[in-house]
């Protein structure tokens, strides 16, 4: 008897759903199933979790690839930042080579002007002894002895065959009388005993010009020396003097010059 209940329970429990839930709910299992079915619900929401939470991965690994680009390319721009920095470099040695090299003109040229300065120095010596020796001759006139100072001046730059004595030039039409002349190199001066005041003076300075412009399109060239010689000027006077012969290139000899170069 027992054996055939047996049976029978199996069988109702393979074959009979309500009364296996009947059977489960007496002793417990209704509840454990139950409890099964909200966990593997929890386990569903877990697994949902865990995907978004991989998506979350690869959209940080997709920002961490992006990340890395923008490294590389910092990286490109620091190289290309360095290469200009070394291009800077390069060139301010080269810069620093060069200045270095307008400094070596530089002692060149203050060399230069130190042998020119000695070389001035010696010229005068010899103006000096030139107008010492000239200061000794009979009925010279202030014309003669500028003439000669000029001669002696340009002898000493160079020119030992220079000759300065009058000269005479066409503008238009008219012949123009040059008190100081001399063709190589083109010389091109005017004399005066005495300037009284600045009207004379303008007058003298606008006189020079217009022989040297008349010359300068006779030779095609500009003179190597335009020359200013006044024998007396008040005192007041010579500085405005000085400063309108250095205005227009024009180089002015004082009397008290000539005569400081003959007393010596």
């Amino acid at each position: 008897m027992a054996v055939d209940l047996k049976r029978e329970l199996l069988r109702l429990l393979d074959e009979d759903e309500e009364f296996r839930y009947a059977v489960a709910g007496r002793i417990g299992i209704l509840e454990i199933l139950k409890r099964l079915d909200r966990l593997e619900e929890g386990q569903n929401r877990l697994w949902e979790s865990n995907n978004r939470l991989w998506e979350e991965v690869r959209s940080l690994r997709k920002g961490q690839e992006k990340l890395w680009e923008e490294v590389r390319n910092l990286r490109e721009g620091q190289n290309k930042l360095w290469e200009e920095v070394r291009n800077l470099r390069e060139g301010q040695n080269k810069l620093w080579e060069g200045q270095n090299k307008l400094w070596e003109e530089v002692r060149e040229l203050r060399q230069g002007y130190h042998r020119l300065d000695s070389r001035v120095s010696r010229l005068e010596m010899r103006v000096s002894k030139g107008f010492a020796e000239l200061g000794s001759a009979l009925g010279v006139t202030y014309e003669m002895h500028a003439n000669a100072y000029i001669q002696v001046l340009l002898e000493g730059l160079g020119y030992p065959d220079a000759k300065v004595s009058r000269g005479y030039v066409l503008k238009d039409g008219e012949v123009l009388e040059i008190d100081m002349f001399c063709e190589e190199p083109l010389v091109v001066g005017e004399v005066t005993t005495r300037l009284k005041d600045e009207e004379e003076m303008s007058r003298e300075i606008a006189k020079l010009l217009d022989r040297v412009e008349a010359a300068s399109t006779k030779y095609g060239k500009k003179p190597f020396m335009a020359v200013l010689s006044v024998g007396v000027a008040p005192e007041n006077l010579v500085e405005k003097l000085r400063t309108e012969t250095e205005k227009h290139g024009i180089k002015l000899i004082l009397g008290r010059e000539i005569e400081e170069a003959l007393s010596a």
